[in-house]
């Protein structure tokens, strides 16, 4: 982890993120807060997640079968939470490969920049819920598998 939060502190632009690996792709398990009535798993900038979120989105209703993603983000962190059901991420930094199945509210894969990601298996009424470090931007998407490889020197 704390190799991870170097790498992260020294990130200071696109050529950065080339440093990234899929093993650096990590699940988090959050903070439960347990009650009779319900569970809380609660995150706070900079506290238990190592940046600023600006934006927040979520994915549902996904067709069975349907794949997700297909792209990768020069800048973009994301800590990403099946808030139900479950989905598989396929991670990729284009010499390694890394799946992540997620299925519990309390765990959160954080995806570093500079990593193609793809999305499969989506269980019935899942709810893929995406933490990111920016505002939405489409120059900062790659979306070309090749485009990709160049962009890692590959």
């Amino acid at each position: 982890m704390k190799n991870l939060r170097n790498k992260e502190k020294n990130l200071r632009n696109k050529e950065m993120s080339k440093l990234f690996s899929v093993h650096d792709c990590q699940v988090i398990e959050l903070p439960i807060v347990h009650n009779e009535s319900g569970n809380i798993s609660v995150l706070e900038n900079q506290r238990n997640i190592p940046f600023d979120i600006k934006r927040i989105y979520y994915l549902y209703d996904v067709p069975m079968g349907a794949e997700r993603g297909g792209h990768a983000h020069h800048e973009l962190q994301q800590y990403v939470v099946a808030a139900s059901g479950s989905f598989t991420f396929i991670l990729d930094d284009g010499q390694n490969k890394k799946e992540v199945f997620l299925n519990h509210p309390n765990k959160a894969l954080h995806i570093n920049p500079g990593i193609w990601r793809e999305m499969k298996d989506f269980s019935s009424g899942s709810v893929c819920l995406v933490l990111a470090s920016m505002k939405y931007t489409e120059k900062d998407y790659i979306r070309d598998y090749e485009d990709f490889l160049k962009f890692r020197k590959i």
